[in-house]
């Protein structure tokens, strides 16, 4: 039986720039795996999780055609503790199983799943290593405050909501660092790159 392919775990804060590495590895070869696409999909009308959150919830969290809303699910939770953790409850161990299925039935050489919230949901010890997108808070804000044209106390709470920068470096095993211009980062994962297809030959050897 073949053996699962490397896989790398992808996180970082809020604006730190996972989708552009993501896409510049997706580019280069490797299958990205967006665990914020596998859990819209786990909550599609029909599905068991989107039941389970309406049971939990109410249907207000439903829009007109039966979707969940996205918007009036995240306003219901935020600044709620008891009611993220319901949500989560509900969600992350679908998302992990679904990851952990979809990582291990590909062909690519190696796996990039990308996973916002890794820190705070935990339990991905099953993956090969966690490269984290590191900016600093301040380069973080700022680009809330231009790409989402939150209000700098909006943008602060929705910072204060996540994992901190230094609990995220400690799980790192490789850093990509985003101060900067995009142009940056091709350099860094060009390097990672190359790693990483050395480490999935070392395994296949």
């Amino acid at each position: 039986m073949d053996s699962p392919p490397l896989t790398i775990a992808l996180t970082g804060g809020i604006a730190s720039g996972k989708s552009a590495v993501a896409e510049r590895f997706a580019v280069l070869g490797a299958e990205v795996i967006d665990a914020d696409v596998v859990a819209r999909e786990l909550v599609a009308p029909g599905m068991p999780a989107l039941t389970e959150i309406v049971a939990a919830f109410g249907p207000g969290v439903l829009d007109a055609h039966g979707a969940l809303d996205r918007r009036a699910m995240r306003e219901h939770v935020f600044g709620d503790e008891a009611a993220r953790r319901r949500l989560e409850a509900i969600l992350h161990p679908r998302v992990r199983a679904a990851l952990r299925e979809r990582a291990a039935a590909s062909r690519a050489p190696y796996v990039l799943l990308v996973i916002p919230l890794l820190v705070e949901s935990g339990h991905y010890d099953w993956v090969d290593r966690v490269l984290v997108v590191d900016a600093a808070r301040e380069v973080q804000r700022a680009r809330l405050l231009a790409r989402d044209g939150v209000s700098p106390e909006l943008a602060e709470a929705m910072l204060d909501a996540q994992a901190s920068r230094a609990q995220r470096l400690a799980l790192a095993d490789d850093v990509i660092v985003n101060d900067g211009h995009l142009d940056a980062l091709d350099a860094q994962v060009d390097a990672l790159h190359r790693r990483y297809l050395e480490l999935a030959r070392a395994r296949t050897a």
